[in-house]
């Protein structure tokens, strides 16, 4: 044996401990030495992208910037858009005026129109609650929850068709490629836990809806911020289930094995903050896991529970689950979970060009049940306070047909209405009008971006503060001019 020391024996190059750990046996020493160490440890071996700068989770929670009122979102989006003059928006005047043809200015799929033939609503309207709000009979279960729902019966929007209007109302824009509310905050206010994600969206099971994976896009945002999808029915994440053969103390490894990676290349990388984006994913990839399959799991609920969400009936169980499941999700630190009642075209949605009856009926047989029992089950569990809900679709409906027969209505986005319950919302109230016909709003006009500031303002962000910087423009969800908040429902 050579007493040479090792350092000038031919052939050697300078190597740390570490490196000798992670190449000694094929680098599975590397694994180890990965698995002894704690997460803290790497995360502070990783940099951003200018080569210095400690890395931070971009998902990591995030401070406010005030108190909020609320902490969580769940976004009631009705597809298609309903008619608010046949459900919360009573019009008296159209009493006995089926059939008239009137000089009322429309604007939606079938153009502008000065001209049109009055439909009637087919549904009987009666006051409920305290405050006396008018509710048509589609929701007799809902017609329950007034007082502690605030009406906006003036809302508006730039477009009257379904791909453009939905953009707005999910993203503030008629145009793709911005974030999405939720997408927001995630970015905003990051995420409280660690084993789920910030942002999820449950479609509808007849489908997605227009411009499709656009509405909850994180646009010109990292992908980070973007939504999870999750299904009421069958597997609740797709691609989540192990692969054959791969065990979770394997995946870890190998998770364990990427950061491992990341860390020891660290020094000769400038650009390896997408890498340890892309290990965060995997992190939490891995994590929902274990997680996420106790979360949907829906046997664990008692029956009266389920029966709250409409489960004991066919027509509603798809919709309730999917309630039920958002409020198992918020009650574990989700941060904005989006429901989506109606898919795919035509009658699958609320998007009732033909027969207005057979649409309404049906879409609101499969929803009342479950957002009832959705805002008891929030109350009764301390939630309510504390969980911003919104009700709406990307726009309403004309009180006039669309067709020479039929009671098909076309869209109208200039006047419809919404609501908002909980997460600091004055219950019993009401802001704005459409005029008496419902064709537009005419009192207190509220856009969409008034309608997003008040979410973020309910969650602690201030609307007109919220920017991400990207095109050489501070870039807001409300748009370069901002907006401002409904206050009379704060």
């Amino acid at each position: 044996m050579t007493n040479q020391p090792i350092s000038s024996r031919p052939g050697f190059c300078g190597r740390t401990r570490r490196e000798f750990l992670w190449e000694t046996g094929a680098g599975f020493t590397g694994v180890a030495l990965s698995g002894l160490l704690d997460e803290g440890f790497l995360n502070q071996q990783a940099v951003a992208a200018d080569g210095t700068t400690r890395w931070q989770n971009p998902l990591r929670a995030k401070d406010p910037h005030f108190d909020p009122k609320a902490t969580n979102v769940i976004f009631l989006y009705m597809y298609g858009g309903p008619s608010h003059i046949d459900t919360f928006d009573y019009k008296p005047r159209m009493k006995g005026m089926d059939g008239k043809t009137v000089d009322v200015k429309t604007f939606g799929r079938g153009g502008r129109k000065n001209k049109g033939r009055i439909v009637e609503t087919r549904w009987n309207f009666k006051q409920h609650g305290q405050c006396g709000q008018w509710v048509s009979d589609l929701f007799p279960h809902f017609s329950t929850c007034v007082d502690d729902v605030a009406f906006l019966h003036s809302m508006t929007a730039d477009s009257p068709i379904h791909g453009s209007a939905m953009l707005m109302m999910n993203s503030g824009k008629i145009l793709s490629g911005s974030p999405c509310l939720g997408s927001w905050m995630n970015y905003g206010l990051g995420s409280v836990n660690e084993n789920l994600p910030g942002f999820v969206v449950m479609l509808d099971p007849r489908g997605g809806p227009i411009s499709g994976a656009k509405n909850w896009s994180a646009g010109y945002m990292p992908a980070n911020y973007q939504a999870t999808l999750v299904r009421a029915q069958g597997s609740p994440i797709l691609n989540l289930k192990l692969p054959s053969g791969l065990n979770q103390s394997m995946q870890r490894r190998l998770l364990d094995t990427l950061r491992a990676y990341n860390e020891q290349h660290r020094v000769k990388r400038s650009d390896n903050s997408d890498l340890a984006a892309r290990i965060a994913s995997y992190e939490l990839a891995y994590k929902m896991q274990t997680t996420a399959p106790e979360a949907t799991d829906l046997s664990s609920e008692t029956e009266a529970t389920q029966k709250m969400y409409g489960l004991d009936r066919k027509e509603s169980t798809p919709f309730g689950s999917q309630c039920l499941m958002a409020r198992r999700l918020v009650e574990r630190g989700v941060r904005f979970v989006q429901i989506y009642s109606g898919g795919n075209h035509n009658d699958a949605n609320w998007d009732a060009h033909g027969d207005l009856k057979r649409n309404h009926d049906m879409h609101a047989l499969e929803t009342d049940k479950p957002i009832t029992g959705l805002i008891n089950d929030l109350k009764q569990r301390g939630l309510f306070e504390k969980t911003l809900v919104v009700w709406g679709g990307e726009f309403g409906r004309q009180p006039t047909a669309e067709y020479a027969k039929g009671t098909g209505r076309d869209h109208n986005s200039y006047g419809f209405t919404m609501w908002m319950a909980g997460g600091g919302i004055k219950g019993g109230t009401s802001v704005g009008k459409t005029d008496e016909l419902g064709s537009r709003a005419v009192e207190d006009r509220l856009h969409v971006r008034n309608l997003h500031a008040t979410v973020l303002q309910q969650m602690g962000l201030d609307p007109n503060r919220l920017s991400y910087f990207f095109n050489g423009l501070d870039r807001k969800l409300v748009g370069v001019e901002g907006a401002e908040p409904i206050h009379q429902i704060i």
